[in-house]
């Protein structure tokens, strides 16, 4: 069955029917998440040897384009999770990438750290210095890293398995690491109220972590290197997959995402 089939199947017979409920009463879909997995579309873009689809971006930006279009909220937790996935199928380990193919885990994407504001007020390089820039601890005792922030316009908020998170480096002189964080790790705290950005249903929330206890093999890439791994991962996937949603950028904008600081440029 194509991944086409298989979304027709589940946004006339799942996503569709709970549009309603989701968007008036701003409630998770978590069964149109559930039956999202169960066709492998959560696991579209992961190496088929893993047992996913193998399928790249155009593929998840058609897939988000055709949600968007009949529930705004699964579209958007959709576009925040094939943006994680991005990041893990080049960094994450074989079983978390398992996870996601046999469409058992929902990943979202922890980066930004200051606090919500009405998107006209954001300038661009203020919306730029939410993902390529961090304030969070992270301090390593033996094999366990202690991080400590409050990320902003989380996606999926207490709903995801994990989120890819972004702290200072342990040791690197600059830039970012990134880490796969655990939605149950002990300490992870969301609050009850979402914070009222992003679609209604979509459990756009803060996630803090004061401090979450995490393995050290957690990491994505070296440390330092999630500055990279942002500009040139996650920021394509955020700006393919928003317009395919109709959506703007992660901090209410829409054409930041699409420059980099003039030193990275110089770097690519």
């Amino acid at each position: 069955m194509s991944y086409r089939t298989a979304l027709s199947d589940v946004l006339d017979g799942v996503i569709s029917p709970a549009a309603a409920t989701t968007g008036t009463e701003g409630r998770f879909p978590r069964g149109s998440v559930t039956e999202l997995g169960r066709a492998g579309l959560l696991g579209l873009t992961v190496a088929t040897e893993l047992g996913g689809g193998g399928l790249g971006l155009p593929d998840a930006a058609d897939v988000v384009t055709q949600v968007a279009r009949v529930c705004p909220a699964t579209a958007a937790v959709l576009r925040s999770h094939y943006a994680a996935v991005a990041v893990i199928e080049s960094h994450g380990n074989p079983w978390l990438r398992r996870e996601i193919a046999a469409g058992r885990h929902l990943s979202s994407l922890a980066l930004a750290e200051e606090g919500p504001a009405a998107p006209g007020l954001l300038s661009e390089q203020d919306a730029q210095a939410r993902l390529w820039t961090s304030r969070a601890a992270a301090v390593r005792s033996g094999e366990v890293v202690a991080l400590c922030a409050r990320k902003h316009q989380v996606t999926a908020a207490g709903e995801a398995d994990s989120y890819v998170w972004s702290s200072r480096p342990l040791a690197a002189p600059d830039g970012l690491t990134l880490w796969v964080v655990p939605a149950h790790a002990p300490d992870l705290f969301v609050p009850a109220r979402p914070d009222g950005e992003g679609p209604h249903g979509s459990a756009t929330s803060t996630v803090f972590a004061d401090p979450v206890l995490i393995p050290a093999d957690a990491m994505l890439g070296p440390d330092g290197g999630g500055l990279d791994i942002v500009l040139r991962t996650v920021l394509p996937w955020l700006l393919e997959l928003g317009t395919a949603g109709g959506q703007s950028g992660p901090d209410g904008t829409s054409p930041w995402a699409a420059r980099r600081p003039t030193d990275s440029l110089a770097s690519s």
